[in-house]
């Protein structure tokens, strides 16, 4: 037994030590990476210490965020490589006692034990780099953060008391010759650089950005309505698309028209180092202004009503759309004061005057849009006296009003950053709030149009997959709802981003979510979930192919009646979903050990509460194997009696004679006696009773009978019909007759055309009937010729 252990362990190290070779190589690569980030950590830590603006600490928290990501891309390559070495030492198997090993073999022991330690280090400090890049990503949040409170706090000379203004005027003539300094650097540089080449240059982006603004804009608005107009989707698709395009276009042109005139004076050199960080920050506002300008005419949408997205009148439109304006000049020119008062080093007063100007102008804005909307609503209700009712608006309104107020006071009072940041934050809020707004109708319109059960997809799913109508339309609005979620997540950390918890935030929950939650040995993503559900429905997608299969090819040509293949159809629809579900657990990643714990768990709860569930299910399973009740059969259950239709796992529909569905559990139809009418192939039995006197011509009546049975097709020849005399009383004999027909459900109608026929030719031939009576019986089997069958009659009429 040694030497073919030994063999194999040969065979394993020649296989063994190129991948090992390749296993070090990959180690040390990633090695090496992780030296490099943490020495790039190292110094993001150092450099932490004299970021004091928000531009250096962004540039920080992006260099962060790198080394988090390169420590998280080794675990996740080096992960891998662990679980390889881990089973070729699995393979190798533990060293023998007493057995002296080759030196091949304990080479590679060793070997893969290098490997193994030197994998196993190198992750644990991939992820004690990750952990330290992220507290010093929360430690340049928490800088921020702590920097937005103290500039929150700073106070100021009030614009009303006489000390700022004495101080602007103080500092004027130093502020005037900084300025003079920096427009004079500007203007050098420009009257150096300027010859014909740099004015052909210029000249041609400033074309450029024309063409871009007016023709080119022009074309694809007219391109954008055609196409909405003439091939879009009908619905509420067509609206929102085209909102969205005019954004799109409404941002991109003119952001791009300022970087085509500003590129051209950069490759013109006619920027000096000063002029170009205000010209980054042109072309950056005007991307902003420009988007925000292109918000509002796409939802007010003035010269086309009918598409407008929000349920707004033409009168709202024609007053907001000027406030859109408004809000994006004042954005603009205010930002870029704002940089230019930092490039050219204004004095605090100044810098404190141009911040209060800025910031009255913003509230001066958010109140004209409130009076304007109270406006509005007023003239929009007819009554006066019956106020229109909103109180989510009304609460809006309120809370907008009060910080309105107090940024206002706060302006007056000293506090002018506060009120600069509050007043920006309401507009900014505003504006996320717009853009919230538009592409979740866009999201919702696209999920409802691109799943949905009229158009190709829907159709698509439906014969091919087996996906219900309504199961197409229910998941267009499930995925729109996951969608409109994540977009309420990334609009709230856009909303938090002047306070320093912004998207980037947001991206950390959703990479958290993304790398799985564990409860307890069970760990669930979002990737497994996906996972999960594709196997899910491809597995269903299996089992209804193999059903079509089985339903409409092999079963027919097996000698089964139709309840058998039902039992069978229905034994295998349930196998195939049970076994879609464990499919699906397993790529969720819940095996059958995790599974049996599970069930385990529930086995008290279903011994409990879903015991009649339980009870049910196994006596639909019963009901399908043993087969004493199958569709078609005619049964009688206490005092109705119907076909049975349909056997559910469940329960048994049984139609009656109403034309009603009885459902029965299918416990009662097996534990409860059941009278199954059609069990055993049966036939129909008709009994007719009456008498005639004893005078009359018996055999001539006998006769008649005879005829009137065989004139009946439906009455069966084997068994023959009987005609048997039952008694003679009070003179009159009394006739008991017997026929059989096919099927018990033809016996009634048979019976009906029997009586009209004998009850004709009665009265024709004079023979006075007495009272009659009628029966109808089913029956297994034929009854017996003789004295059995001659006795079956009285029998059951006396029963």
């Amino acid at each position: 037994m040694i030497v073919p252990r030994y063999f194999a362990a040969l065979l394993l190290l020649v296989s063994a030590l190129p991948a090992v070779a390749q296993d070090e190589a990959k180690v040390a690569s990633v090695a090496a990476g992780l030296t490099r980030a943490s020495a790039e950590l190292q110094a993001v830590d150092d450099a932490a210490v004299e970021a004091r603006d928000d531009a250096a600490r962004q540039a920080l928290r992006t260099r962060a965020e790198a080394v988090q990501a390169t420590a998280a891309e080794a675990v996740r390559v080096l992960t891998p490589e662990m679980a390889l070495v881990q089973a070729r030492v699995t393979e190798l198997g533990a060293a023998t006692p007493g057995v002296v090993e080759a030196p091949e073999i304990r080479q590679q022991r060793r070997l893969l034990a290098q490997s193994q330690s030197a994998i196993d280090s190198a992750i644990k400090r991939a992820r004690l780099i990750g952990v330290e890049a992220k507290q010093q990503i929360d430690d340049i949040g928490a800088a921020e953060a702590e920097e937005l409170g103290q500039q929150l706090s700073e106070r100021s000379a009030s614009p009303l008391s006489p000390t700022l203004w004495t101080a602007i005027v103080d500092h004027l003539p130093r502020d005037t010759a900084r300025l003079n300094r920096f427009a004079a650097t500007g203007v050098r540089q420009f009257v150096q650089r300027f010859d014909m080449q740099a004015a052909m240059i210029a000249l041609t982006g400033l074309l450029a950005a024309l063409v871009l603004l007016v023709p080119v804009r022009g074309a694809l608005h007219r391109l954008g309505r055609g196409y909405a107009t003439d091939h879009a989707p009908g619905g509420r698709i067509r609206r929102s698309a085209y909102a969205l395009w005019l954004v799109v276009i409404g941002t991109m042109l003119p952001g791009f028209a300022a970087l085509a005139f500003v590129q051209s004076l950069r490759w013109s050199a006619l920027l000096s180092p000063a002029f170009d960080q205000i010209a980054t920050r042109f072309v950056g506002l005007s991307f902003f202004a420009a988007f925000l300008s292109a918000l509002g005419g796409a939802l007010l949408l003035r010269a086309q009503p009918s598409w407008r997205l929000l349920p707004i009148g033409d009168s709202a439109a024609q007053t907001l759309r000027p406030f859109t304006w408004a809000a994006a000049g004042l954005v603009f020119f205010g930002q870029l004061l704002i940089t230019a008062n930092a490039l050219v080093g204004a004095s605090a007063a100044a810098s404190t005057a141009a911040n209060a100007l800025i910031a009255l102008l913003h509230l001066a804005l958010i109140a004209g849009v409130l009076v304007a909307l109270g406006r509005l609503r007023a003239a929009a209700q007819p009554d006066p006296e019956k106020p229109a009712r909103n109180s989510l608006l009304a609460i809006v309104a309120l809370v907008v009003w009060l910080a309105v107020l107090v940024a206002f006071v706060a302006t007056l009072t000293g506090y002018v950053n506060f009120a600069l940041k509050t007043a920006q934050w309401m507009v900014w809020g505003a504006i996320v709030g717009a853009t919230l707004y538009l592409m979740m109708t866009f999201t919702d319109d696209a999920c409802r149009a691109a799943l949905s059960s009229s158009n190709r997809i829907g159709r698509s799913a439906n014969s091919g997959f087996g996906v219900g109508n309504r199961t197409v339309d229910q998941i267009g609005v499930l995925l729109s709802a996951v969608l409109r979620l994540m977009l309420i997540m990334l609009a709230f950390g856009a909303v938090m981003a002047p306070f320093g918890a912004g998207v980037t935030s947001v991206f950390e929950l959703f990479g958290t979510l993304a790398g799985g939650i564990t409860v307890g040995e069970i760990t669930i993503s979002p990737g497994a979930v996906l996972r999960s559900i594709a196997v899910l429905f491809v597995a269903l997608a299996i089992m209804r192919g193999l059903q079509h299969w089985l339903v409409n090819s092999y079963l027919p040509t097996t000698a089964m009646d139709a309840g058998a293949q039902n039992s069978v159809t229905m034994v295998a629809r349930y196998a195939g979903i049970i076994a879609a579900v464990l499919w699906a657990l397993a790529a969720l990643g819940i095996g059958m050990e995790k599974l049996a714990v599970v069930l385990g768990a529930l086995s008290v709860g279903i011994g409990f509460g879903l015991q009649a569930i339980t009870q049910n299910f196994v006596s639909g399973l019963i009901l399908l194997a043993e087969r004493p009740v199958k569709i078609g059969d005619w049964v009688r259950i206490g005092n109705q009696e119907g076909d049975v239709k349909r056997i559910n796992v469940r329960s048994t529909e049984i139609q009656v004679a109403d034309r009603s569905t009885l459902i029965v559990p299918n416990s009662e139809l097996i534990t409860k006696t059941i009278q199954n009418m059609t069990l055993a192939a049966p036939i129909g039995r008709i009994q007719l009773q009456f008498s005639v006197p004893i005078e009359s011509d018996l055999d001539a009546v006998r006769t008649m009978l005879f005829t009137a049975f065989a004139d009946q097709s439906e009455v069966l020849d084997d068994p023959e019909v009987k005609v048997f005399i039952d008694s003679v009383d009070g003179g009159r004999a009394k006739l008991n007759c017997f026929a059989y027909v096919a099927s018990p459900r033809d016996a009634y109608p048979v019976r009906s055309a029997l009586l009209f026929t004998l009850l004709r030719q009665f009265r024709e031939a004079g023979i006075d009937l007495g009272a009659t009576t009628t029966r109808m019986e089913l029956i297994g089997t034929p009854p017996a010729v003789g004295a059995a069958g001659i006795m079956a009659g009285p029998t059951d009429a006396a029963r």
